[in-house]
């Protein structure tokens, strides 16, 4: 684990944020800044703190609804259910990642990986920019680290490329909360790119918003107080393995309450969850099918 007590960067770092999905990064950081100060957390990010810490935030989603007491909670099982997808893809033999949306995370440095693992990292330069003034040099525990500074939703095929994607070996692709927060073409494109640049025992892992939860008493309240600040969750699902398949990808969402983590840690909240706030959003995976 690195070294928690070096200097931390000091707020307003002279590197502004990028607007718009820069907040839902910090969103995140903040749920795992909380975490990582329990005795024993389900993630651990010493660098959660310095990102809200430079970035002078405090604070989280907007609204004050059931679902955004139980987000926080929610941002660990999530990011804790994908570290265990990534690092068993790795072990499986791809020893490429890809992070489209990286946002401010630190996977390249907090987890365990396999010798020979090269992970990429495709975001906003700017937000690239800032969360590398906040690492300050910090070795990551990855063989190899590539940031590619290119909007995640726009055009990055030739950058990840140029950075060393090798589309002839297999890649473990993540998707973690980015997608649903694009339109569909848009998705539909990136998608697209991620199965043309696949090879053979290719993986990906995605969030995936319930296109039939998404009306409901327990998620509406909080997507009018999140399209109040400027974003939304415009790409919904209602069939997500369906979706995948006609992109070429054997997909399946987790059972999620057959994950010990995610019974202890969500526990306090069974009371709120319906069956349609159990499943407002679907922890989705898969790897690529045959393209014969």
């Amino acid at each position: 684990m690195p070294d928690t007590a070096r200097p931390h960067p000091s707020p307003a770092s002279g590197l502004p944020l990028p607007d718009g999905l820069s907040r839902v990064a910090l969103w995140t950081a903040s749920a795992h800044a909380a975490e990582h100060g329990r005795p024993t957390p389900y993630v651990r990010d010493p660098w959660a703190a310095d990102f809200l810490r430079a970035a002078g935030f405090s604070g989280g989603p907007p609204g004050d609804g059931p679902l955004q007491r139980l987000l926080p909670d929610w941002a660990v099982v999530r990011t804790r259910f994908y570290d265990e997808h990534l690092v068993a893809a790795a072990r499986s033999g791809c020893r490429q990642v890809v992070l489209l949306g990286a946002g401010l995370d630190t996977r390249a440095f907090r987890l365990d990986w396999p010798t020979g693992t090269h992970v990429f990292e495709v975001e906003d330069p700017a937000l690239l920019a800032f969360k590398n003034h906040v690492l300050d040099c910090a070795p990551p525990s990855c063989g190899r680290r590539s940031t590619v500074g290119a909007d995640p939703a726009g055009s990055w095929r030739e950058e990840l490329l140029a950075a060393g994607l090798d589309p002839r070996r297999p890649t473990a692709w993540l998707c973690e909360t980015h997608l649903y927060h694009l339109q569909p073409r848009t998705v539909e494109s990136i998608v697209r790119t991620m199965t043309d640049l696949s090879a053979p025992g290719s993986t990906f892992g995605a969030e995936c918003v319930n296109a039939g939860a998404a009306s409901s008493s327990f998620v509406a309240p909080f997507l009018e107080a999140l399209s109040a600040t400027g974003i939304s969750w415009h790409w919904q699902l209602a069939d997500p393995e369906g979706w995948w398949a006609e992109h070429g990808w054997d997909a399946g969402v987790a059972d999620l309450f057959t994950l010990p983590y995610v019974v202890q840690r969500l526990a306090p909240y069974l009371p709120l969850l319906t069956e349609a706030a159990a499943k407002c959003v679907f922890l989705t995976t898969g790897t690529l099918g045959d393209r014969r």
